[in-house]
């Protein structure tokens, strides 16, 4: 197995990935940015990869988070990334199916997270079983969604990041009740390719589409807002709870 060495947030969170594995990124800061936890919560990640979501949360909030992830390698990776960055008192992974856990961990988590395998089986699929199993999610979103939110306490939140095409999909299940959409603009006045799901649970609130983020102004550098998250460790606020 070989793997790369990556920071995030600044560098105050470093991963190591598996080299031609899935890759953690942009989605994964974004997503862990989102997520409005106390320090006193506990957060549950499907599909945790090497960690890094995970760890970028706990390194922002001092919450405690639990890691689901099928890929046996990537746990221990996961599990040897939270020593690297002196997080293992508050953060843990487990091997298992996310769609069947085991019965200790069927139980009610603050906030529920993921950045789930949001490709279609349509179009190539990557020759990596590894990669091909973290990307295409063989019809299953609306699964891994539902999943999701049994394991969310009331008013807990569910969040998730999407491909923008696939959030009527999200909508079907989580329905428009207590969620907010935010959308990740790559430009200004470009489609969003990206946006961020957020379910509060037994919320009544109405339906909310929020401003969103551009992530880039007119060439490759990215806005001076993204960089806040992306390099300074901002949240960013979707509800009224974030921390």
């Amino acid at each position: 197995m070989t793997v790369t060495a990556d920071t995030f947030i600044g560098g105050r969170v470093l991963v190591r990935q598996m080299e031609n594995g899935f890759r953690s990124g942009l989605d994964a800061v974004m997503l862990a940015a989102s997520i409005p936890a106390g320090e006193s919560d506990e957060v549950l990640e499907l599909g945790a990869g090497a960690g890094a979501a995970s760890l970028c949360l706990a390194r922002r909030t001092g919450c405690a988070v639990m890691g689901l992830e099928i890929d046996r390698e990537l746990v221990v990776l996961a599990d040897e990334n939270a020593a690297e960055n002196d997080l293992s008192e508050r953060v843990r992974f487990v091997a298992c199916d996310v769609l069947d856990p085991p019965a200790e961990l069927r139980r009610a988590f603050d906030h529920v997270m993921l950045n789930p395998p949001f490709h279609t089986s349509e179009g190539e699929v990557p020759p990596d079983a590894a990669r091909a199993r973290a990307l295409h999610d063989g019809g299953m979103l609306a699964a891994w969604l539902g999943a999701g939110m049994k394991r969310v306490v009331s008013n807990g939140t569910l969040t998730a990041i999407l491909r923008a095409d696939r959030l009527g999909e999200a909508l079907d299940v989580l329905g428009d009740r207590g969620v907010s959409v935010f959308p990740l603009w790559p430009r200004s006045g470009e489609t969003a390719k990206r946006v961020i799901v957020q379910a509060v649970k037994g919320s009544r609130a109405p339906f909310a589409l929020l401003p969103g983020l551009v992530l880039h102004g007119e060439g490759p550098a990215f806005t001076r807002a993204a960089n806040a998250i992306l390099r300074d460790g901002a949240a960013l606020k979707l509800t009224g709870r974030q921390n």
